[in-house]
Formats: C-alpha cells, sequence, structure tokens
C-alpha cells in the first residue's frame, strides 16, 4: 500500500514530491515549512513557526491514517541554533507524552530566507 498527501503546492509535481509518504505501517513526511497561503507564517517567530510546521506535519499524518502518538523521529532544522529552545517550546507542547526521537540541526538557510525553521517527521502505526 502507498497513499501521497499533497500539500497542495504546484512544486510537487515537476519536483517529485509530496507532503507524506505512507507505505505499509511507515509515514514519512517532507521538511515542513512555514508556508500559509504561499506567504511565510509567523516571520521572525521561531516559536510560531516551529508550532505552524509541526501542525502541518500532524494533519498530513492523520490525512494519510496515522495519529499523534505515531510520531517515532523528529527533525528540527534552524538556521540560528542559538534559539533552539524557541523551537523546543512549540516541539514539547506537542510531543511531551510521547516524546519521539528528535533532532535539533542548524543549517546554513533555506529557499526562503524568511523561514527560520523546517521540520520533518516520521511515524510508525502500531497496527496497519
Amino acid at each position: 500500500m502507498r497513499k501521497l498527501v499533497s500539500s497542495g503546492s504546484h512544486l510537487e509535481e515537476p519536483i517529485g514530491f509530496s507532503r507524506a509518504c505512507r507505505v505499509g505501517n511507515v509515514i514519512s513526511v517532507s521538511g515542513t515549512a512555514p508556508i500559509k497561503n504561499g506567504k511565510t507564517a509567523h516571520v521572525g517567530d521561531v516559536y510560531g513557526q516551529t508550532k505552524y510546521c509541526l501542525e502541518l506535519s500532524i494533519q498530513a499524518i492523520e490525512e494519510a491514517g496515522g495519529k499523534l502518538g505515531d510520531v517515532i523521529r523528529t527533525r528540527i532544522m534552524l538556521t540560528d541554533i542559538s534559539r533552539w529552545e524557541e523551537a523546543a517550546k512549540a516541539h514539547g507542547e506537542l510531543f511531551s507524552k510521547i516524546r519521539p526521537a528528535c533532532t535539533f540541526v542548524e543549517v546554513s538557510r533555506f529557499i526562503e530566507s524568511k523561514w527560520l525553521v523546517e521540520t520533518e517527521v516520521d511515524c510508525v502505526l502500531a497496527q496497519i
């Protein structure tokens, strides 16, 4: 079984990606940027961007047939690692009860300079 979840981006087809991909009981969510209605959400706000990206990821997981409790790994990519605590606060608000494996990493930049964060999420569904 393979199920693709779309973000609605016009770039999905030419680049060849989906917001999320489910194969069997595994769901992987692509790098998710803080884009709302084609514009950067929460400009300058690491906490707001992180929370928004993770919420978009959770929506994709649910659309693929998963739930928050199925998350096993998250990746938080920041352009300024010194602001990791702001991102960690947003992450903790969503994941403190299930505590998936998590990595925070600094990157040099993203496609859009207003993006301060991107996230990735992986899930394993307990039952198919």
